[in-house]
């Protein structure tokens, strides 16, 4: 049905795969769509109510793909993907489902903007967490500056993001960006044990919380999604991004100028 995501079904818990290893599970505009299909696809699924979300390979995701959004050929439509990113992000938010981040290997950029918005991010003990649109001259996107906010408050969110660096896992938890750190390798052990624990709780009530919590949230995310996607569009023109992304194919520091 998908061709870079894989939707399973085990009884009540559902496990979504992002599937380009090759990739690092870089997000290109055809997962970008899938990603967001599916989450609209399962707000209307009552059979599953629990969502593992993991990455095949290395890598949870590594982010955009910087190759498809720098092929002179077949250049990226920005203002269709981040219609996209919109859909994924309000869709992810708003399941009626708990959800489940299973972190190994990179967490990065737009797919650490969906780790976060998770019910429960997990993270193997040397995974790399990283909030990194600044290195190239963009702002978050996927809801990235909503989902920090609602972690870590207003002052704490502008310093991760600004400064764009690399968290480990253990870092990550001592910010409050995520909730549990598990050893190498069993990321997903621990994810598919506290499904299990969800499974036996009293679940619809959990659920029925997280429908009151997150609806009353639902216009401001959509505020920020949309000023996000304005920002990122205009970010795309400017010469600092030009910069970073050349800077980053040509593995050097990049020089910015502020414009």
């Amino acid at each position: 049905m998908y061709e870079t995501i894989e939707l399973t079904k085990q009884g009540r818990i559902g496990h979504l795969v992002l599937n380009r290893p090759k990739s690092m599970n870089a997000m290109n505009g055809t997962m970008m769509k899938e990603l967001a299909d599916c989450f609209e696809s399962l707000l209307q699924d009552s059979t599953v109510q629990v969502l593992i979300i993991r990455g095949e390979g290395r890598a949870f995701s590594a982010g955009g793909d910087i190759k498809e959004m720098m092929d002179p050929e077949n250049p990226m439509d920005i203002e269709l993907v981040m219609k996209d990113v919109s859909r994924l992000a309000k869709a992810l938010y708003t399941l009626p489902q708990i959800t489940i981040a299973a972190i190994h290997g990179a967490s990065a950029g737009l797919g650490f903007s969906m780790s976060l918005a998770c019910d429960h991010v997990i993270a193997e003990e040397n995974s790399k967490l990283a909030m990194n649109f600044i290195g190239i001259g963009l702002v978050p996107d996927g809801g990235g500056h909503f989902f920090m906010k609602e972690r870590v408050g207003v002052p704490k969110a502008k310093q991760i993001i600004w400064a764009g660096h690399t968290l480990k896992a253990h870092d990550a938890l001592a910010k409050g960006l995520i909730e549990e750190v598990t050893a190498e390798g069993r990321g997903l052990e621990q994810a598919e044990s506290y499904a299990a624990e969800a499974i036996a709780s009293p679940l619809s009530a959990k659920l029925a919380s997280k429908h009151i919590l997150h609806q009353s949230k639902v216009a401001e995310l959509e505020q920020v999604l949309e000023m996000e996607a304005k920002a990122q569009s205009a970010m795309r023109k400017s010469a600092d991004h030009l910069e970073g992304i050349q800077a980053f194919v040509e593995k050097r520091k990049p020089e910015f100028k502020g414009v």
